[in-house]
């Protein structure tokens, strides 16, 4: 299938020779159907089909900031170890939301003496996209006599997933994205497709609302409700997750995948000005349909955090 090339503003394309010459800083895409490739505002997006075949692309290859979406790969490192215990307790420690204060960041509210499992943490750092969920799994998972060590030594763990994963301009600096994380629209796509192959992150990430209960430490149950930050779910057809991602040098992130007649695409939009219509325009695009105009946008509770 012939690559059609072209560029946000009118391109000079020449052919000559067989050989396609177009202007620099190109959009990308495969043809699917006769609707030209949409243009998105994303500086950088990617969207490939289940086979890793590149539909539509927008500087794939150039470095971005990933904000939270970085809690993908955190996810994947624990999850890939197969001996993972997802019921293990994990006694919520002051630490974590002293991290959540200290950076700004979003929060799951994780209250200090509340033993909650790995599985209820993985939800509390990919639904609200709390730091304090994704502080308490890098120290539990790390190594090291102290808290920074342990999450130090957690990064280094996701930046060798990363080298075994071949996301070769992928640097992980943190384990929320509040640092010098970077990646690129291909390389997190990647990313993605790895990590949704997981039955346990493919149902986290698709799930709207979790309500959950933990011992609290004065011997009480504590009640917990997350909500997904992520707003295409319920919003587009055949959505299946999967992360959002917002900070002031990233911009609006998403990462998300859709399924639709046994097709699967998976996509990226990195520094957006509008990243759920963004991704409905390249799912159109890839899927031959035209929801995008008319998609209405799932309302998060006024009290949900916004990432």
């Amino acid at each position: 299938m012939a690559a059609r090339i072209l560029s946000k503003r009118k391109t000079l394309t020449a052919i000559a020779g067989g050989v396609v010459l177009a202007a620099v800083v190109p959009v990308v895409a495969i043809a699917t159907s006769e609707e030209p490739p949409p243009e998105v505002s994303a500086k950088g997006a990617s969207l490939f089909d289940e086979n890793g075949e590149q539909v539509f692309g927008k500087n794939v290859n150039d470095d971005r900031a990933m904000a939270s979406t970085v809690k993908i790969m955190m996810a994947a490192t624990i999850l890939d170890d197969k001996s993972v215990d997802l019921e293990r307790k994990v006694p919520v420690k002051q630490a974590y939301r002293d991290y959540v204060t200290e950076h700004s960041a979003s929060t799951a509210d994780l209250q200090t003496g509340d033993k909650v499992t790995v599985h209820q943490l993985l939800y509390a750092s990919l639904l609200p996209s709390g730091a304090d969920a994704a502080y308490a799994l890098a120290d539990t998972f790390g190594e090291g006599a102290t808290n920074e060590q342990r999450v130090q030594s957690f990064v280094v763990k996701m930046n060798a997933k990363g080298h075994e994963l071949g996301l070769g301009k992928s640097k992980f600096d943190s384990i929320d994205g509040t640092s010098e994380d970077s990646t690129t629209p291909a390389d997190l796509a990647k990313l993605a497709q790895h990590a949704m192959k997981n039955d346990t992150f493919r149902e986290v990430v698709k799930t709207k609302t979790y309500k959950t209960e933990a011992p609290a430490a004065n011997g009480r149950t504590r009640y917990y409700t997350w909500t997904n930050t992520n707003q295409m779910l319920s919003s587009y057809k055949g959505i299946t997750g999967i992360k959002t991602g917002t900070t002031s040098k990233a911009g609006e992130c998403l990462v998300f995948a859709a399924e639709r007649d046994g097709k699967t695409l998976t996509g990226t939009v990195l520094n957006s000005k509008d990243r759920y219509k963004d991704a409905a325009k390249m799912l159109d695009y890839g899927f031959g349909s035209d929801d995008a105009a008319d998609m209405k946008i799932r309302k998060l509770p006024a009290d949900a955090q916004q990432d």
